[in-house]
């Protein structure tokens, strides 16, 4: 006689907790930093074209614009910041569609490890080199004249403002990186949503010398307002106004495109 055995029933698989989470996320940010070391011309892209910006818009245009080079440099550099911010964050949806596209969170998910933390990673290490890229240019901009006037408590808030704005706008590129079926589309995405946004802003010319059926657009454009509130922060002009609208548009692009990204992300993987 052969005694029939049962296969004691699998236990489901304990998914990890807040703070193995947690860990995840920083090894996955980590990863994707290392990443430049293979693919310097990331680091690159976030370096060498906001700096190019700068000498060209503060030295072909500062003088027709403002009068001198120097005086333009204070008005364009917190403009060319907002300009620089928002084309960093398509780059957390190149990335997440890079890593959906190659197999990363198919094998991803045959580890133990927390289901958010692949993009909070990838958010995370973009913030990260968005910081540095904030660095370089304020540090371009001081090299060439530029002066922070209300010291390091508002350089300090308008760095924070910034990234705050930022983690809120790479929601949008989170979501068309994982829409889309190919990461050059998220490129093609950004630039035909963000240079019209941002030339249609007081980003680099002042509004009263925009067409008057185009300021009523750029008042309420939140490049311009991001802006407006940089500049108050850095040298001179409103800043309780211009930030807390900023913050503002942060929660609606948040509440906007967030719950959305998650869901598409979700039904992907």
């Amino acid at each position: 006689m052969t005694a029939a055995t049962l296969a004691a029933p699998l236990a489901p698989a304990r998914r990890p907790g807040l703070v193995a989470g947690m860990r995840h996320t920083f090894t996955l940010a980590w990863r994707s930093l290392v990443q430049i070391k293979h693919n310097p011309m990331e680091l690159l892209d976030l370096s060498i074209q906001p700096v190019m910006f700068v000498l060209l818009f503060t030295y072909v245009f500062g003088t027709a614009i403002a009068g001198s080079p120097g005086d333009y440099l204070k008005f364009a550099l917190p403009g060319i910041i907002v300009q620089n911010a928002f084309f960093a964050t398509m780059t957390t949806g190149f990335g997440l569609n890079t890593d959906l596209t190659k197999g990363v969170f198919d094998r991803l998910r045959a580890l133990p490890v927390a289901r958010w933390a692949p993009l909070a990673g990838r958010i995370l290490a973009d913030t990260v080199k968005q910081a540095w890229s904030v660095a370089l240019l304020i540090g371009v901009g001081m090299i060439l004249g530029f002066r922070v006037n209300h010291g390091f408590a508002g350089l300090l808030a308008a760095f924070l403002l910034l990234l705050v704005f930022s983690l809120a706008a790479s929601w949008i590129s989170v979501l068309v990186g994982v829409l889309v079926s190919e990461p050059d589309k998220v490129q093609i995405f950004g630039f035909m949503v963000i240079f019209p946004l941002t030339f249609t802003s007081n980003a680099f010319v002042p509004t009263d010398k925009m067409p008057s059926w185009l300021q009523h657009w750029v008042e309420i454009n939140p490049a311009t307002i991001l802006a407006d509130a940089l500049r108050g922060l850095l040298v001179s002009g409103p800043v309780a106004g211009p930030v807390a609208r900023s913050l503002i548009w942060a929660g609606v692009l948040l509440a906007v495109f967030a719950p959305p990204a998650v869901r598409a992300l979700r039904r992907r993987v």
